[in-house]
């Protein structure tokens, strides 16, 4: 191997810290050593890494490619150490899954609640991330399991989908259209609309949906989370159209959620990746989560 992973840790301190001196504290060794590996390696791999010039280092544009895949592989490393870490510490083990954004507001804490109660001694690693980032996270091993509020098209990854949903509005609680049973789309049109930006799956979903009713999608104030909206019309900013799940439950405070008209589908899928075999953890979470989810569906129907 002519990059040693020495000579990876020398360069990647160099990168980080932006000098010998800095790479040789980061590290504890002395500067020359850092300069000696930081030459042997530009001298094995036959690339210059840095432009010299009165003691300052600029990295060159082939150290910055190369710094992505080194970061990379550090990254991969501290997820095996701290995996084997939880090994030793917790022999139970440990679970990392995310979620879309909107889940984490009140579909998913119910279900961490009972996985909890019911397995204590596993560490559960929980963070939410937007759909076009779920197939890397699965992919590279940061999570084992995923719950995305819209299904993905992914040929590495399996794909269950496991309860219906849909958009619905959301006004303040003194807004006109809180004293309509249903809310149709033309009417939004009169007010501020706080929506998803267009270049995102739930901005092209609802954009998609505007224009078969005949009325453009021009959203007063863009976002890119549920949370953001709800936060927003609570302030009396105007009105939005969000994910049932994200105001399920306990809601929203001075917030008032009306279905619409004109329905827009919606499918929880939980996610996974094909090359890996599930634990018995993450299959007893997704368990919980398909309970959890068949019980909202029966009460909302009662």
């Amino acid at each position: 191997m002519r990059f040693k992973l020495r000579q990876m840790e020398a360069f990647r301190a160099v990168m980080l810290t932006g000098s010998m001196n800095g790479a040789a504290r980061l590290l504890y060794i002395s500067q020359p050593a850092v300069s000696r590996l930081v030459a042997h390696t530009e001298q094995t791999l036959g690339i210059r890494l840095f432009d010299r010039d009165r003691g300052r280092l600029t990295p060159t544009a082939e150290a910055h490619l190369l710094f992505k895949e080194v970061e990379t592989m550090f990254e991969e490393a501290v997820r095996i150490d701290e995996f084997a870490r939880d090994l030793s510490s917790n022999p139970a083990g440990a679970l990392r899954f995310c979620t879309s954004p909107s889940l984490a507001l009140n579909f998913i804490p119910p279900v961490v609640a009972a996985y909890m109660k019911a397995y204590p001694h596993v560490r559960l690693k929980f963070h939410t991330t937007l759909l076009s980032n779920i197939a890397d996270e699965l992919l590279a091993r940061k999570v084992e399991l995923a719950v995305s509020v819209l299904p993905l098209d992914h040929p590495n990854l399996t794909v269950e989908p496991f309860v219906a949903g849909r958009m619905v509005c959301i006004m303040p609680d003194a807004h006109p259209l809180a004293r309509q049973d249903a809310v149709e789309i033309r009417q939004i049109a009169d007010y501020p609309l706080i929506g998803y930006a267009r270049n995102i799956p739930f901005g092209r979903l609802m954009s998609s949906a505007f224009e078969r009713v005949g009325q453009p999608w021009r959203p007063a104030v863009e976002i890119v989370r549920a949370e953001s909206a709800c936060a927003f019309v609570r302030e009396g900013v105007g009105v939005a159209i969000v994910d049932e799940f994200s105001v399920a439950g306990h809601g929203w405070t001075g917030v008032t959620v009306k279905p619409l008209a004109e329905e827009i589908p919606l499918t929880l899928s939980l996610l996974r990746s094909r090359f890996d075999r599930q634990s018995s953890h993450a299959q007893a979470l997704a368990k919980l989560i398909r309970q959890h989810a068949k019980r909202n569906e029966r009460a909302s129907e009662a």
